[in-house]
């Protein structure tokens, strides 16, 4: 990449040489949490707005980081601990001399505290979207865990938690406890708790106490009534990741303690490596040698931070460029939506225009009514320049000047640059910028000549978008309909129901249903857009039946939108309207259709699109991942579709899924992800999904899936059951009535290096995450999910299944492990479930001859596949599954009273005539030794 100055050519290096010069507060300005020495700087603690002021829960925040340090620096023998932390406090709540934000805000934060509307009640988690040894997204702690005390009991102490999530969100590491299969069967025949380590001890706990394994299990099920409690001193040290509430637990499962053999995430996802073998590859822990001596860190120190005023200031090119494309039409139609629905009320917002030389067309005016708003539009430029150049650098200082009026200082004001042309003098104010505590969302018009405005977005922690230059494109709208406060409060938020755009032959029409959901309705918004001309007829009819002609919009010619507000909250149900073009001649036609929630009592369903990486590079993929939720709850069974337009070409829609396999780590936590690599040119791809969902479907999952903190029932003390209090669950949702759709920008990324023309298969099928083995009989039966001739896409052409008894062997050298032969498999489409069965007598003889990596106790046998598309190219290995080849337990159903009782008595009887039988023997020995000894001496008695 390359940049231009008034010198000369300034290259990246350069940027970065540049950035160096800055003091290290600067420099990490909208970087985040970073480590450096050890220590980790910048965690990010924000509060819902939502969450009742309580100062106490500040106090017990710092508290637990506070322990969890220190418990941390010991787990990771000495590596790492946190040094400095912050804690963004609501605006809602009453100022008490905190500092004021910079960049930071809730939707960036890495812990957030809000409450949880689902039925998980209090559980500490963390949302993980990628694979193993991969960062998540945020660990999550409702009020009531850091406020009750009464929860230690089944949790353990806050700060042992922390650390335990911490393992999820930094590491990719996943829990080692498995609530759905519980217990297990050994390699050794025995049946065992899920657990890691294996040492740590308990016993099985039935309705009226302590009993043996088999009167809890029955066909392999535990008996309703069951549960399995562990003793409350142990002497394992291990794990962490298990039930970090045990005392005697302080590091992580590592090679020596891992149990294998436990079904569960850990194990599934890291392919059988323990968490202290996924941890300590880490770049923090691969970067970071033990800190010698015994001394331990200092405490973590705790900044307070809080948002003042919102402020907010359009920076917007009006140079020559802008009339290309119809560009200044479509910005024009997008910031009016963003002006008059999307932007929260209360805000202060001002508007810069610029070419070669910034000008202030508007300062700050707060938003108090919708006179505010409508005056605001009017200040939006009508024209372009004649002038060709476009300094963004002068737009930019012309905003800091409007923000700067506010408050003395730019700190936590968001500016929103929209520009269409390449600036070769950008690097002359990027110090500035990201010195300035200003948020710079960028918004790209037309060429990705001018991506390298991104890098202000890059560096200042704000989206940036890319917009073709195609008028059937609603992207412009659906880009400012993303930008929202990032406060975390979604009840303010606008959302989009429909983003729609088609060309419309004349006479002829464009028509569609939108829902307007039971948790939306307030302040609802149906915009309608055109090209030329005068306004489309309109018709739009509410769920009553009540029509809308053109007439009732209010018609803005000069920017060729027709807009109408629903006053109070609109009616739930369907809405349909149709757009006749009157037009002599084809033109597109947009309907955007916002909303915001209807009732505090009730969260409404949000989708926040994003991707894995902001560029690649040809043929690494991309993977797109859509967050659809409720609350925090996962919503299930939606339809998610990306659509991806690249700067040349036809759009790609790609539908995401939501299914544990490819792309999609976990199943069922409501994160929709895909892999997309249908690069057509080099260039910016920009993304839009759109999500439906029927309201005959089940909606909402019962809990919030994947990374939790174990909440442990009970303990065995000195031989007595000790009962925790019941877990607490939330409320169950009520079932949606209309079902619901929504519209979110993923913003763009970057793809460099595509081939022109056509190029050979580049894309192999993707790894095979899900792979799954169970002994039946003498068989074995292998699942997993097909893959796709590239990555999940389409249907590979074979499978290479390989077995071995040495898991290091299977791991390192797959090749060479022993080869079953799948040749009756022939595979399904991308996506399908596929099973496989095997007998490992076919192979006995070569796994007898196969030398082990060590000594066993047990005949277990790990299994791993890869596909292979027409291309010969192959996947990666997949996960590692393993499968015990020791004949099952009994599992026959347990004996009946009856039946115990006869068992009783025979084996009484048979024990007494045995006892009988061994006095007989002993009696006629003893004579006949009584006999002998009177021969030899009458005297001697015996």
């Amino acid at each position: 990449m390359t940049y231009r100055s008034n010198t000369g050519p300034v290259s990246g290096l350069k940027i970065v040489t540049l950035l160096f010069a800055l003091s290290p507060e600067v420099l990490f300005l909208g970087a985040g949490l970073r480590l450096k020495e050890n220590g980790y700087d910048g965690l990010l603690v924000a509060i819902n707005p939502q969450v009742p002021q309580d100062l106490k829960l500040i106090a017990n925040i710092k508290e637990m980081i506070t322990e969890a340090s220190f418990y941390l620096f010991s787990a990771t023998k000495r590596r790492v601990f946190f040094r400095n932390v912050q804690i963004l406090i609501p605006a809602t709540w009453t100022a008490h001399n905190y500092s004021r934000v910079r960049q930071e805000s809730y939707d960036k934060a890495n812990v957030i505290v809000a409450e949880q509307s689902g039925e998980s009640g209090d559980d500490p988690y963390t949302l993980q979207h990628r694979g193993c040894g991969e960062e998540g997204k945020y660990i999550h702690f409702t009020p009531n865990f850091l406020l009750s005390d009464d929860l230690a009991a089944g949790y353990g102490s806050r700060g042992r938690v922390f650390v335990h999530e911490w393992a999820h969100l930094r590491w990719g590491v996943f829990d080692e406890y498995n609530n759905d299969k519980p217990f297990y069967v050994n390699g050794r025949n025995e049946i065992q708790a899920t657990r890691c380590s294996s040492d740590i001890t308990g016993v099985f706990v039935c309705e009226k106490g302590l009993c043996p394994h088999e009167d809890c299990i029955v066909s392999k099920l535990f008996r309703e009534g069951c549960t399995f409690l562990y003793n409350s001193t142990q002497n394992a040290t291990g794990s962490i990741m298990f039930m970090q509430s045990l005392p005697s637990v302080v590091e992580f499962c590592n090679e020596g303690t891992h149990n294998q053999e436990a079904p569960n995430l850990q194990n599934q996802v890291c392919s059988l490596r323990s968490t202290w073998d996924v941890i300590k590859d880490s770049s923090d822990l691969n970067h970071s040698l033990p800190v010698p001596g015994v001394e331990l860190p200092a405490p973590p120190t705790f900044s307070l931070l809080q948002a003042g005023d919102r402020v907010v200031c359009l920076v917007i090119d009006v140079s020559r460029k802008m009339a290309e494309g119809g560009r200044l039409l479509r910005l024009q139609q997008a910031a009016e939506l963003y002006l008059m629905q999307v932007v929260e009320a209360h805000t202060f917002v001002g508007i810069v225009t610029f070419d070669s030389k910034g000008e202030i067309q508007a300062p700050l005016q707060q938003i108090n009514s919708e006179n505010d708003r409508k005056l605001l539009v009017s200040y939006l430029p009508t024209s372009v320049s004649t002038e060709a150049e476009a300094s963004i650098c002068a737009g930019v200082k012309k905003g800091f000047e409007v923000v700067e009026k506010q408050n003395g200082r730019a700190d936590g004001s968001v500016m929103i640059l929209v520009t269409s042309g390449a600036d070769e003098h950008i690097a002359n104010c990027l110090l500035t910028t990201v010195s300035s505590g200003s948020t710079i969302h960028s918004i790209v018009l037309g060429s990705s000549e001018a991506r390298k405005v991104g890098e202000l977005s890059h560096l200042t922690g704000g989206l940036k978008f890319f917009i073709p230059d195609k008028f059937t494109s609603n992207g412009m709208t659906e880009a400012f309909g993303r930008i929202s406060s990032g406060t975390g409060d979604i009840f303010q938020q606008s959302l989009q129901l429909e983003s729609r755009c088609e060309t419309v032959q004349p006479q002829h029409q464009l028509s569609n249903t939108v829902t307007v959901d039971s948790s939306v309705g307030n302040d609802t918004v149906f915009l309608v857009m055109w090209q030329t001309g005068g306004a489309p007829e309109i018709v739009l009819l509410d769920p009553s039946g009540r029509k809308y002609n053109t007439d009732d919009f209010v018609i803005n010619l000069a920017f060729r939108t027709a807009s109408l507000k629903i006053p109070g909250t609109a009616k739930h149900g369907p809405w349909t309207y149709t757009l006749n073009n009157t037009h002599h001649s084809p033109q597109a036609l947009k309907v955007t259709v916002a909303s915001r929630a209807s009732s505090l009592a009730m969260s409404p369903a949000t989708v926040e699109a994003f991707v894995e990486r902001d560029s690649t590079h040809f043929p690494q993929p991309v993977i797109i991942y859509a967050n659809v939720r409720k609350g925090l709850q996962p919503i299930l069974n939606a339809t998610v579709v990306a659509t991806v337009e690249p700067e040349a070409g036809d759009p790609v829609a790609l539908q995401l899924l939501d299914e544990g396999a490819g792309a999609d780590v976990i199943r069922n936590d409501g994160i929709y992800s895909r892999y997309f690599s249908s690069f057509a040119v080099s260039g910016s791809y920009s993304l839009t999904v759109h999500v439906r969902h029927s309201p005959s479907i089940s909606t909402l999952a019962h809990s919030v899936p994947g990374s939790h903190a174990m909440y442990v029932p009970g303990y065995i003390t000195n031989d007595n059951i000790q009962m925790n209090t019941p877990k607490k669950s939330g409320h169950r949702h009520e079932k949606e009535r209309w079902g619901f759709s929504r519209v979110s920008s993923g913003g763009s990324f970057l793809v460099l290096g595509v081939p022109d023309g056509p190029h050979p298969d580049m894309f192999p099928p993707c790894k095979i995450t899900d792979l799954e083995a169970v002994k039946v009989e003498d068989d074995v039966i292998l699942s997993w999910t097909a893959p796709g001739e590239d990555f999940d896409h389409g249907q590979t052409t074979s499978y290479e299944i390989r077995m071995s008894k040495s898991l290091r062997s299977i791991r390192e050298d797959f090749d060479n492990a022993i080869l079953v032969n799948p040749s009756e498999l022939v595979p399904q489409h991308a996506g399908t479930r596929e099973t496989f069965t095997f007998s490992p007598k076919l192979v006995t003889h070569e796994l007898e001859h196969e030398p082990d990596e060590e000594a066993q106790e047990t005949y277990i046998v790990y299994v791993a596949l890869r596909a292979m598309d027409k291309s010969s190219l192959r996947s990666a290995v997949s996960n590692i599954a393993l499968v015990s080849m020791s004949p099952p337990p009994n599992s026959a159903p347990a004996a009946s009273r009856d039946d115990l009782v006869l068992k009783g008595v025979l084996t009484t009887v048979g024990l007494l005539a045995t006892l009988c039988l061994i006095m007989v023997v002993a009696h006629c020995t003893l004579n006949r030794k009584k006999r002998g000894s009177r021969k030899e001496n009458e005297t001697k008695f015996l």
